[in-house]
């Protein structure tokens, strides 16, 4: 199994392996001070990536996000994500300077159209072009694209730029694994699994939970270590809980066996051939 602490993508960047997510942050105000702290202790633990969108609670989570990075924002890899219905040429960007309003810095990593939409993404991705012309965000991609939308995407003017694709990805979705993996692979983009805990449902899985106590760690650990077995995969499960941040830090240490890796295809066998890309 290979271990990687950070993961190359297309236009010679690199990027955090490991990180977290955010969604469902956010959305309920005496929450926000557990959802600050467990964003910084990741950080403190260098869970180096943070993972948000205009989405999430309307801008709610961008504000969590820019509370917990406030200080901090040289240790962060900050994604954020564009709704389709704002990706027009004028809409993408004013999306993303409401991004950086509620994040409370001037530049945003990486910056992604969520899934795809009604809008021509040769357009989106004019608007993505000026954000980095304008220094307001460094480089751009995608998130829920298969391998025929990517096809569509990369081969637009600007597509060639496209550098990552944040998909769901983990032992009980697993549709990727046919066909968009090696795509990407072969042209250098990077893939992004979120809910790697399918979430919360495999935190209980028997399965994952004897192959955790092997190892004496938790089972997140377990599911977060096999979306890293991948190269070029980088994962950013949620976590709020203290243990929770920890468990998923720990996934960088932990080394699946052969065994460990046989187990997990037999309960979650790959779909069949033709499998559709799911979709939380």
């Amino acid at each position: 199994m290979v271990k990687q602490d950070r993961v190359g993508a297309r236009g010679g960047i690199t990027l955090p392996a490991l990180g977290l997510g955010t969604w469902k942050m956010g959305e309920k105000k005496n929450r926000r001070k557990e959802e600050v702290a467990a964003l910084r202790l990741g950080l403190d633990l260098g869970l180096g990536l943070i993972d948000t969108a205009e989405m999430y609670a309307s801008g709610g989570s961008e504000q969590v996000v820019g509370e917990a990075i406030r200080g901090r924002r040289d240790e962060v890899y900050l994604v954020s994500k564009v709704l389709p219905s704002n990706a027009s040429r004028k809409g993408t960007i004013k999306a993303a300077e409401r991004s950086l309003k509620h994040l409370n810095c001037e530049c945003i990593d990486l910056y992604l159209l969520h899934w795809p939409g009604s809008y021509p993404v040769a357009e989106t991705l004019e608007a993505f072009e000026r954000l980095v012309d304008d220094g307001k965000i460094r480089h751009y991609g995608v998130s829920n694209f298969d391998s025929d939308e990517m096809a569509d995407a990369m081969a637009a003017p600007l597509g060639d730029a496209i550098c990552v694709n944040q998909i769901l990805y983990n032992p009980a979705q697993r549709a990727i694994e046919a066909e968009l993996v090696p795509w990407c692979a072969a042209r250098e983009v990077a893939l992004m699994a979120y809910s790697p805990l399918d979430q919360d449902s495999l935190l209980q899985d028997a399965v994952l939970e004897q192959i955790a106590d092997r190892h004496q760690v938790s089972t997140a650990t377990v599911a977060v270590a096999w979306t890293l077995r991948i190269p070029g995969m980088i994962s950013i499960p949620k976590a709020t809980a203290p243990a929770h941040v920890r468990a998923v830090a720990a996934a960088r240490e932990l080394e699946l066996t052969e065994d460990d890796l046989e187990s997990i295809d037999r309960a979650f066998p790959l779909p069949n051939a033709g499998a559709r890309l799911a979709v939380y």
